[in-house]
């Protein structure tokens, strides 16, 4: 059950939110800026690449990783594949943790190491086969680690991961968490500038920057439920199963991000897909024993004594104003044709960077209002 008499009263968010959540979420744009720092000072500017590389090897834990990999491939496109190694193991624990290289990868391909623990073997021994197969290897992670040790000796490129004051070393972050993703993001964005295979100079990750800190504005803990834009999603959502669409190339990793992030941190679970093929997908699921229109005397409930039926709730997200080739017009009336509610959220005017990480920011912060609303 969602108390909603708390996403209005910050102190008491505050003292319910004891992962620092909220936190991240408000100082993601700080940590934008820390981790281009970062990314400059180790010198990322003064790489002279050799052009650009076959395929792109993404390895690292969690979520972060996932996401990192999904929106460095929409970014990048099909001209250098972006491919995650999934780990092995027998538990997600970092000692547990193994990561192979694909038979093929050698000199023309590129290794990027992403996470936010650093002392995982198996990424250690990742990086040394990298070595001798010939692939770059570029990490980022915290300082002092045993992973910073192995990429070093693998004559790898290590970029310290950007973490707040408040993040001591025995602290284990989410890998969902809104700092996380931006920490270990925001250095391969410059890197992948740099070697050609997307578009991110400094001045469009400054943009990012501070796109982040306007939505912070608009989403923080002090603003009203009904003028906070993720206080009203996260409301909508609660006791529904989130129905996540969207449209346009890329707010597809956001809503899978979005789906992965109310999983990790409020324990809800979501299902995601890209318009025009959700609507067939998601068809039966709406005209199911999950559409609000599937018990009628569901009106009459006792709210008090009965825990409330759980309904699909559609979220539809755009990284495109409305008009041209949309499928929206379809989205919305299959939606209200099973009398199933939808939510929109489409980001303001920019830059491909920018709309996305407006659509990254609003779910997050609804994310973390929902964990801390029903005290996950």
């Amino acid at each position: 059950m969602l108390d909603e008499s708390l996403l209005d009263a910050p102190e008491a968010l505050a003292e319910a939110d004891r992962r620092g959540l909220l936190r991240g979420a408000a100082e993601a744009g700080a940590r934008v800026r820390t981790a281009a720092r970062h990314a400059a000072e180790a010198g990322v500017g003064d790489l002279k690449p050799d052009g650009r590389p076959r395929a792109v090897l993404i390895a690292g834990p969690g979520a972060a990783a996932i996401c990192a990999a999904d929106l460095l491939g929409t970014l990048a496109g099909p001209g250098s594949p972006v491919i995650r190694l999934a780990p092995t193991g027998v538990a997600p624990a970092a000692g547990a943790l193994r990561w192979e290289l694909p038979g093929w990868a050698g000199s023309v391909d590129l290794l990027l190491i992403t996470t936010p623990d650093g002392t995982e073997p198996g990424l250690s021994l990742l990086a040394d086969a990298a070595y001798r197969r010939g692939c770059t290897v570029v990490a980022v992670a915290p300082a002092r680690t045993p992973l910073s040790e192995a990429v070093e000796g693998a004559h790898g490129f290590f970029v310290p991961m950007a973490t707040a004051p408040y993040e001591n070393d025995e602290q284990e972050l989410a890998a969902s968490a809104p700092g996380v993703l931006w920490a270990l993001l925001t250095p391969l964005l410059a890197l992948m500038d740099r070697t050609g295979l997307l578009s991110a100079p400094p001045e469009a990750v400054a943009k990012v920057a501070d796109r982040l800190d306007h939505i912070a504005e608009r989403c923080g803990p002090a603003i009203a439920t009904y003028s906070n834009p993720a206080k009203t999603l996260a409301a909508e959502l609660a006791d529904a199963l989130p129905v996540v669409w969207t449209e346009g190339v890329s707010a597809g990793p956001a809503g899978r991000r979005f789906a992965a992030a109310l999983a990790e941190l409020s324990g809800r679970p979501a299902v995601v897909a890209e318009l025009p093929e959700a609507l067939a997908a998601h068809s039966a699921l709406l005209a199911g024993p999950l559409a609000a229109s599937a018990d009628p005397d569901d009106f009459f409930r006792d709210r008090v004594e009965e825990a409330p039926a759980l309904h699909a709730r559609v979220v539809l997200l755009r990284d495109r104003p409305i008009g041209g080739l949309t499928a929206a017009p379809a989205a919305r009336d299959l939606a209200l044709s099973h009398d199933t509610p939808i939510s929109e959220l489409e980001p303001e005017a920019g830059g491909e960077l920018e709309t996305l990480a407006e659509l990254i920011a609003i779910t997050d912060f609804a994310a973390v209002y929902l964990a801390l609303a029903s005290g996950a």
